[in-house]
This record gives structure tokens, C-alpha cells and sequence, in this order.
């Protein structure tokens, strides 16, 4: 579980990678990518959300619904649960005040996968490119 979901709530949203986990997201994520990208896809058709998130971590957490779990697909090293921005606002680990921030920086679900995450101190949105197809 995330220790703290207060400080989660009052903290603006980065769009952005970060440079320490891109490494070793960016590693593990390729060998899912083609199964959040469907995942992704679904959530949106189905119309479940317009804002997809995978929750990624190497422990247990209790967000979203367990989609990949470690060691699943191809070695993975994390956990990847769906989830979606409305389950982050009802959580208030996204503040009713940052909703409209969140879905400026949303990225194109066919182009990004948004993950969230959570590894020690470090919870945080990182928007990721999907590997082009060949």
C-alpha cells in the first residue's frame, strides 16, 4: 500500500519522465507494452474511461485490477494493475483541484501509456511512448 495518500491528493501531476526510472521502467515496460496498449484501448472503447492508468509496482498495492503480475509476460519485473483517472479521484490520490491539470497533460492512449509509479518514497505519473510497430 502507498504509505501516504494525502500527499499524493495535493501534489501537482508530472507529465514527465523521470530521468532515474526511466531506465528501468523503459526496460520492463517493453516487454508489456503490447498488453497495456490493448488493455488501454478496451478501457476507452468499452467506455470505462478516456483516461487509462497502469499502476505499476514491484510489491503488492491495492489499485486498480491486477493485469500483469511479476515474472507473467516475457520476465517482467513489475506489477502492472488498470486503472483508470476516476478511481485515482474517488482514492483522492488525484485532489478534485488537479483534475483538470491531469487531463491537460494526458497523453494520446494510443500513442503513451500513462503508468503511476510506486516503488519506496517514489509514486509518481509517467507518461511512456509504445514502442513502434515494426
Amino acid at each position: 500500500m502507498i504509505e501516504d495518500y494525502t500527499a499524493l491528493s495535493n501534489a501537482p501531476n508530472s507529465p514527465e519522465l523521470n530521468g532515474k526510472y526511466l531506465g528501468l521502467i523503459s526496460s520492463d515496460f517493453v516487454l508489456v507494452a503490447d498488453t497495456l496498449k490493448e488493455a488501454a484501448y478496451q478501457i476507452k472503447k468499452r467506455g470505462f474511461s478516456e483516461f487509462p492508468v497502469f499502476v505499476c509496482s514491484q510489491r503488492p498495492i491495492e489499485i486498480g485490477q491486477m493485469l500483469i503480475g511479476v515474472g507473467e509476460l516475457n520476465g517482467n519485473k513489475w506489477n502492472y494493475h488498470a486503472s483508470m483517472m476516476e478511481e485515482f479521484v474517488q482514492r483522492k490520490l488525484i485532489a478534485e483541484e488537479n483534475v483538470e491539470l491531469f487531463v491537460q497533460n494526458f497523453k494520446d492512449v494510443e500513442e503513451y501509456a500513462c503508468l503511476f509509479v510506486v516503488d519506496g518514497q517514489f509514486t509518481n505519473f509517467v507518461f511512456i511512448p509504445f514502442p513502434d510497430e515494426v
